[in-house]
């Protein structure tokens, strides 16, 4: 439903901009595009406590949006869009005295791990990008700006197996996790996560028809995912990720 209610209130406001700007948009051109992303939520610096990716899976990170690009001057123009995407990420890493805070048979316990952690992340959202547009050639179209995203859905869950907790710190009592429900230790930190998210957005559109084209973005998170009053995870953990797509010109 809120969704729906966001996708309302742009149509709206794009309805009302139409019909007081007509002259203003005789020259814009409109887009829509369909893509899917890959990707993933990490710290910038890789922590030593996080040693080797043991499996990553692909997630349904679909991106449905549609953008309006305006010339200003010569190649020179502005592009504004709204999208519907998921940025989501399922992986299995190894780690040493990585800081973790877990439920096990019903008891919480937190201090330093070392064995495997499997975390996934799902976060649908509207986004809104404004980029600076260049037309390299007539086929090739380059975009570089700033992006706002809004979260209609977001989790962040996963847990820890085959290895052990050291309670408290790395010389605390010794406790063993499995890999089945019963000895794993399970988290689960979507409560901390951030509604509202940004960062900056680099692509480019490469015309293969009149109206077809294909493009591909590399968005990188500016904010973390967690709202910065959550210390369990030591490291921000950025959203990076490339879309690779299609569009098609409305006009």
């Amino acid at each position: 439903m809120a969704t729906k209610r966001i996708f309302s209130a742009i149509i709206g406001l794009m309805l009302m901009l139409s019909a007081s700007a007509e002259g203003f948009i005789d020259d814009v051109s409109l887009k829509a595009r369909i893509g899917y992303s890959i990707g993933g939520t990490a710290p910038v610096d890789l922590p030593a406590s996080i040693r080797k990716l043991n499996s990553y899976t692909l997630q349904p990170n679909f991106s449905f949006g549609i953008d309006a690009t305006k010339p200003i001057k010569g190649r020179w123009g502005i592009t504004f869009g709204v999208k519907y995407e998921n940025k989501g990420m399922n992986e299995d890493a190894q780690v040493k005295d990585y800081h973790e805070a877990i439920v096990r048979g019903g008891e919480s316990l937190e201090g330093r791990f070392t064995g495997s952690v499997t975390t996934m992340v799902r976060e649908w959202m509207v986004t809104v990008p404004l980029q600076v547009s260049w037309k390299a050639s007539e086929r090739l179209d380059l975009r570089v700006g700033p992006y706002l995203s809004v979260l209609t859905n977001r989790s962040f869950s996963g847990y820890a197996h085959d290895g052990y907790l050291r309670v408290g710190d790395p010389t605390g009592p010794k406790v063993e996790l499995g890999n089945d429900q019963s000895t794993r230790g399970n988290y689960n930190f979507s409560e901390y996560m951030r509604r509202v998210q940004w960062g900056m957005d680099l692509g480019a559109d490469w015309y293969i028809g009149h109206r077809i084209g294909l493009y591909a973005d590399i968005s990188w998170g500016l904010s973390g995912i967690h709202r910065s009053d959550f210390k369990t995870i030591e490291q921000s953990l950025y959203p990076i990720f490339g879309t690779f797509g299609i569009t098609y010109k409305i006009r």
